[in-house]
């Protein structure tokens, strides 16, 4: 218990330094460029917030710089890769990742971690959770900006049952054996992976 206790603190602590160093360098100046070409875009806000499931289930507004037209399916239906939805800026973000940058205010704020298992939407954990064996386990942990499904391969949407199932599997996988040197390993392969993409 005391090691969990400590591990937990330490990632907190780690949390809250990288976040603040983001959101204090990163975001302000992504803020601005990013805000200018979304708003030239389309109509709407330059942050997209949706509700997503975090720790022990409990539900939070989940961060995002806004890649697509505002619509009424954004809480119901998963961009897909030719989605008509996204717009031309909103598809650079979502391709380099750079749309997640606010998500780092969630980290701050104590919703999210660095690392963890994706948030997925409401609509997604009602209906995962009551066909995919144990899939509420992954919510034993803080969600994340990247995780270890992430870096094995399992990212952006999931077409099919199994590639959800993939996902479940190794996020759980992620709950049970997580630890400060495999979330050290988890970011520099996220960079990594980032840095080839």
């Amino acid at each position: 218990m005391l090691k969990i206790d400590r591990y937990r603190w330490l990632k907190r602590m780690l949390d809250i330094i990288f976040s603040l160093c983001v959101m204090l360098t990163v975001f302000p100046i992504a803020y601005i460029l990013f805000g200018m070409l979304i708003k030239r875009s389309s109509p709407g806000p330059v942050l997209f917030k949706q509700k997503r499931t975090g720790l022990y289930g409990k539900v939070f507004d989940c961060c995002k710089f806004r890649s697509m037209r505002l619509n009424d399916e954004a809480d119901e239906v998963s961009a897909t890769a030719n989605d008509p939805r996204i717009t031309r800026i909103g598809r650079f973000l979502r391709y380099t990742n750079l749309d997640e940058i606010p998500q780092f205010w969630n980290i701050l704020k104590g919703d999210m971690s660095v690392v963890g298992p994706r948030p997925h939407m409401l609509k997604h954990t009602e209906y995962y959770s009551k066909i995919i064996d144990n899939y509420m386990e992954r919510h034993w942990v803080k969600p994340g900006i990247t995780g270890w499904a992430q870096v094995q391969g399992f990212h952006g949407a999931t077409q099919t049952l199994e590639q959800m199932e993939g996902r479940v599997r190794l996020d759980r996988w992620y709950v049970q054996n997580r630890s400060l040197g495999l979330d050290v390993k988890i970011v520099f392969k996220t960079i990594y992976i980032l840095c080839i993409h």
